[in-house]
């Protein structure tokens, strides 16, 4: 191991927003209503979900994206908001290394349970007669848990090979929050082979579980296409908000992950759109489109 100084890196410092206090102001104000919306709306999801009148599977795993939702924004949107009130933005080295850890853990649960959704929507379009059988809560269950398990996988199989690199030079972060490419980088030894590893683990992750959406969500309009030429239009209509959301939180990941290793403004604009704008619009756009969740959060 090729040390470059005797030094060693207990902290890192955030670059966040190169911009004037103006309009870090406005960043500041719009964050903190973003944040606070965020919580407020999936605190809303996620008891109306379970509440009696709401019984569905899909209701039951909205509310487990309500929960997920929740938990990535607050790992990095509450520490940005803090650091735009001050000029030095410190992140202790285990600090950023459990700010990483949720990141990855909550995101890999998150693209999991959309998968999981999908199916649902498969079996009550494609299935209707059998979806209260298929969709048992035994099932349900398995589907959470499972979720869970693969986001803590996919998050220790990055973080075991982390956590124990050198740091002992450069300590400058240009991001909004701690993340895995750019910390690699700083490490003070040779993570060509760590570099690919956390490419074919996030950036592969994040493209097949992409693909895999597209194309149960192709099989569901082809069969109902098929079935009946008035039903595409339904199924359309079904699947839009699913549709919608699997997009935007997929997209800003495999940006992100196109070009991991390398320092672009583009990148900051995917990682709040990630981490801070997609968690507020997924109950937005689940309630605007769904009349049962409209009439349960007015009861």
């Amino acid at each position: 191991m090729d040390l470059k100084n005797g030094s060693v890196v207990t902290k890192f410092i955030l670059l966040g927003f190169s911009v004037g206090w103006e309009l870090q102001f406005v960043f500041l104000v719009t964050f903190s209503l973003i944040y606070g919306a965020t919580v407020l709306g999936n605190v809303i999801m996620l008891t109306v979900t379970f509440s009696s009148t709401l019984h569905s599977p899909m209701y039951f795993l909205l509310g487990n994206l309500s929960f997920l939702d929740m938990c990535l924004s607050t790992v990095t949107t509450p520490k940005m908001i803090r650091d735009l009130l001050t000029k030095h933005k410190v992140i202790s080295m285990w600090g950023c290394m459990a700010q990483m850890f949720f990141t990855h853990c909550f995101g890999g649960a998150e693209a999991t349970l959309l998968i999981a959704m999908a199916f649902d929507r498969y079996v009550a379009i494609c299935k209707p007669l059998h979806y209260r059988t298929i969709m048992s809560h035994k099932l349900l269950k398995g589907f959470v848990i499972l979720s869970w398990t693969i986001g803590f996988i996919h998050t220790m199989s990055q973080m075991v090979l982390t956590v124990n690199l050198p740091f002992c030079g450069p300590h400058i972060i240009d991001n909004i929050f701690c993340d895995l490419p750019l910390v690699i980088k700083l490490a003070c030894m040779d993570t060509y082979t760590l570099e690919l590893f956390v490419i074919a683990d996030s950036g592969l992750l994040s493209f097949i579980c992409f693909l895999l959406l597209l194309v149960s969500y192709t099989v569901i309009l082809v069969t109902v296409q098929q079935r009946s030429s008035g039903g595409l239009s339904k199924a359309l209509s079904t699947l839009s908000a699913h549709i919608t959301v699997v997009t935007l939180f997929f997209g800003p990941c495999i940006f992100i992950y196109a070009w991991p290793f390398s320092s672009f403004a583009g990148n900051k604009i995917f990682s709040v759109f990630y981490t801070v704008i997609t968690p507020l619009l997924n109950p937005i756009i689940y309630t605007l489109r769904n009349e049962k969740m409209q009439e349960a959060m007015r009861k």
